[in-house]
Formats: structure tokens, C-alpha cells, sequence
């Protein structure tokens, strides 16, 4: 008689790939039961991997918020966030289930987290929005100072996402490479290069208080070559500009800062300050009443809009 074969146990790789497989194709239930079997193993086994079981409790918080249980997705996320901080999925995760819950502070908090770590993410845009309104509902125009502490993201965080980042990236290349595509990938700044830029980006704030405001374009121009994807740097230009009465700079840096973060409140009254200087009233307008939705008390815009309207008469 032939052997009989032995069942080889599973492993955490291929029960996440189960679980991947079975999300892909709408099966949430199973595929949530494999994560559960991976997280289980991999807490057996003692091997110490904040990083894999984070991503697996995060998956599992996805299968989840597609179920519709956002009581045991916010667990998930909250756990895996503790692992490793500040991850862009479950952060996400976990805002569309507090917001399934009506939890709206929390889920903006979330939100505006988020768009931290990448300014260019529509979902964190577009939640972000739809809590400012519904916060705006429910609190009056007060709604911000009800709200829980939003987390400041430390330099040596944004270091270490960005060397993720980077890596991540360059295993996408490489995926490319062999599958002989050539498919377009973003540019990550490097963690050194995020450093750098910082470092730049504070000597340039440094020449601002000392009201030296060449100087400080200089190095703000500096640190977006290195790292263009921060938007206060394009907003401190944008200010600097406005000083030297280079008015189509600073809309311009506005206008760049905004393709990061639409809501930009700086870069909207920065960019309405230039139309005004321009002669442009109604784009200023425009961008002042934009702002206005996000902070209907904001006493500096409420101003300018009052003198723009007075021109306009």
C-alpha cells in the first residue's frame, strides 16, 4: 500500500495569501478566518514581527469593515496602530468604521492623520470632509474645539515611513522589471532626503522671523527638490512671496500646496492674498469663501473678504 501523505500545517505566509485570495473575491468571512489562523500562529510561534502581525490584524479589520462589524475593526486597527504606529491602512480603516458608527470626531481625527502621512490621499480628502460637515451639524460652528488631540507625526516617524515608503516602491520596480511593464511609479523621497529637507525647511522658517525673506525662499526652493511632496513648504514660500510682492509666485505655491491638500487653509488665504494684489477679486473671493466653509470664523479671511467686497462695489 502506497504511504499515506501527511498533511503539512500551514504556514503564516500562505494562510495570508489564503486570506488575500479569499478578499479579492468577496469572501470576507473566510478570508478574515485565515487571518485569524495566521495571527494565532505567528503569536504561537513567539517570533517577534510587530510588522507582519500588524498588516495581519489590519487585513482582518478590512474583512470586517466589509461585513459591517466596525466594533471588531476599530479593535483590529487600534492594535494593529500599536504595533506599528501611524499606518496609512488601518488608520483608514479604522476612521471609515468610526464613521460608520457616528463617532465623527474620532473619525476626523483619523482623517486628518492620515493626510499627514501623504497629503495626496482622496479617501483621507474626502473623509475629512464629510466629518467637517457633519461635525459642523451636529456642534455648531465651535465643532474643532470638542475635538480629541490630533497626533503630532515625529521626524524620526516620518524617517521611518518614508524608508518604507521607499521600499515599497522599489519592490514595485522590480515587480515591473520582470514583468517587463513600464508602468509609471511615483518618486518617494528617501528618508535621508526627508531629513534633509526638514533641515532646510527650518533654517528657511529661521530667515522668516529674522524678516529676511530671500534668504528663506532659497531654502524652501532647497528643501521641495528634495522633498516636494510637503505642502507647508510650498505655503512658507508662498508666504515669503507675498512680502516680496511677488504675487504670481505665491499663487503658484499655493496653487501646488493645494494639489496636495485641497483644504489647505493657509494655502486658500495665501492664494486669495494674491488675486487681491492681481486685481482678480472674484478668484479671490472664491478661495476666501472656500476657506470659510472649513472655518466660518476665521477672522483673517472674514476681513479680506470684507475689504475685497468693498472694492468690488
Amino acid at each position: 500500500m502506497p504511504a499515506k501523505r501527511r498533511c503539512q500545517p500551514a504556514s503564516v505566509p500562505v494562510l495570508k495569501q489564503s486570506g488575500n485570495e479569499c478578499f479579492k473575491n468577496g469572501q470576507y468571512g473566510e478570508a478574515a478566518s485565515f487571518y485569524t489562523q495566521a495571527v494565532t500562529l505567528l503569536q504561537k510561534s513567539g517570533t517577534n514581527s510587530p510588522e507582519e502581525l500588524s498588516v495581519l490584524l489590519s487585513n482582518r479589520a478590512a474583512c470586517f469593515l466589509k461585513e459591517g462589524n466596525c466594533t471588531d475593526c476599530v479593535k483590529d486597527c487600534t492594535a494593529s496602530l500599536e504595533l506599528v504606529p501611524f499606518g496609512v491602512k488601518p488608520l483608514l480603516r479604522r476612521a471609515a468604521a468610526y464613521e460608520a458608527l457616528e463617532r465623527y470626531r474620532l473619525a476626523y481625527v483619523d482623517y486628518k492623520t492620515v493626510l499627514q502621512l501623504d497629503c495626496t490621499i482622496k479617501a483621507a480628502h474626502d473623509g475629512t470632509n464629510r466629518m467637517t460637515q457633519a461635525l459642523t451639524e451636529q456642534d455648531g460652528p465651535s465643532w474643532r474645539e470638542k475635538l480629541p488631540p490630533i497626533p503630532t507625526i515625529s521626524l524620526s516617524d516620518r524617517e521611518r515611513l518614508a524608508e518604507a515608503g521607499a521600499k515599497a516602491q522599489g519592490d514595485r520596480i522590480s515587480t515591473a522589471q520582470q514583468n517587463g511593464t513600464t508602468a509609471k511609479v511615483d518618486r518617494v523621497p528617501s528618508a535621508e532626503a526627508v531629513k534633509r529637507a526638514h533641515a532646510l525647511k527650518e533654517e528657511g522658517n529661521a530667515f522668516v522671523k529674522k524678516g529676511e525673506h530671500k534668504a528663506a525662499v532659497e531654502k524652501y526652493t532647497e528643501s521641495i527638490e528634495l522633498n516636494p511632496k510637503e505642502v507647508t513648504t510650498y505655503t512658507n514660500r508662498a508666504l515669503c512671496h507675498l512680502s516680496l510682492k511677488k504675487y504670481q509666485e505665491a499663487k503658484k505655491d499655493s496653487a501646488e500646496a493645494l494639489k496636495l491638500d485641497p483644504g489647505n487653509v493657509k494655502a486658500l488665504y495665501r492664494r486669495a492674498q494674491a488675486h487681491k494684489e492681481l486685481k482678480d477679486y472674484k478668484a479671490c473671493v472664491a478661495d476666501l469663501n472656500a476657506l470659510l466653509k472649513t472655518e466660518p470664523k476665521n477672522v483673517t479671511a472674514l476681513k479680506l473678504l470684507h475689504d475685497v467686497r468693498k472694492i468690488q462695489k
